[in-house]
């Protein structure tokens, strides 16, 4: 006869809380069975189920991503795991920042120099500036050469001093959120070509200063946004890139 066991014995062997079961079950991760009084008892496979989610939550993964796997018969583990690394080492990157962040505050701390709250935050907004300019670095440095990057710093004197790079950047979030809230899009319709047109009116600080050699990596840069969106997060979604193409396309066919 099957081992049957309630809540309080499940909690003991698993180590999770009633609470985490009521939430698994309210999740369909697992199906207790009913005894004739409405009480929650667990058998050998509810059991397995457990001991698979606490596992697989130790490595990691969402609540999702478990379920999809333990309710295939087929599975791909292959990609699950290759994600799963990769958010993992995104996630380690970051912690390494944080540490250096952290452990240069505490030199400055431990040398006497006053720091408050409000210093701190300061500190780590800048700290986040500098890595995500490195990270940008180590992205553009693929897809520009170095006398293009070159050409790029020639042509910064050129900026207006009263540039507001803060607003041309808001700026490029507004569209890009548009564009995105829009999609699906016929690429060939007036809404698309409008978009379009704001588009590149936005780019012509860039499209003023480069070559066509520039503005071809510019396009491979932004077409191998998978390959490096981990390390730099884009400006704006592969969908919305996908969709300026396709209505360059769409206008260049007219």
């Amino acid at each position: 006869m099957e081992n049957i066991l309630d809540i309080s014995d499940v909690v003991r062997q698993t180590g999770l809380t009633a609470r985490a079961l009521r939430f698994y079950e309210a999740r369909g991760l697992v199906r207790p069975l009913r005894t004739g009084s409405g009480r929650r008892v667990y058998g050998a496979g509810e059991l397995a189920r457990l001991n698979a989610i606490v596992a697989l939550k130790r490595a990691g993964f969402s609540l999702a991503a478990i379920g999809r796997m333990l309710g295939a018969r087929h599975t791909d583990l292959g990609r699950l795991v290759a994600a799963q690394l990769a958010e993992i080492n995104a996630r380690a990157a970051e912690l390494a920042e944080s540490r250096t962040l952290l452990l240069s505050v505490q030199s400055r701390i431990d040398r006497g120099e006053p720091i408050d709250v409000a210093t701190l935050c300061s500190l780590i907004r800048c700290g986040e500036s500098v890595m995500e300019s490195e990270n940008w670095k180590a992205v553009t440095d693929r897809y520009f050469t170095p006398k293009e990057k070159a050409h790029w710093a020639d042509r910064a004197g050129d900026v207006p001093a009263d540039f507001d790079q803060e607003a041309y950047g808001h700026r490029w979030s507004d569209l890009s959120a548009r564009v995105e809230a829009a999609l699906p899009l016929d690429p060939a319709s007036e809404r698309a070509q409008a978009f379009l047109e704001e588009w590149r009116a936005l780019l012509e600080p860039f499209t003023k200063a480069a070559t066509p050699q520039m503005m071809r990596g510019a396009a491979k840069l932004y077409d191998n946004m998978g390959e490096w969106q981990a390390e730099q997060t884009p400006p704006f979604a592969m969908a919305v890139w996908d969709f300026i193409k396709a209505a360059g396309a769409a206008r260049a066919a007219d």
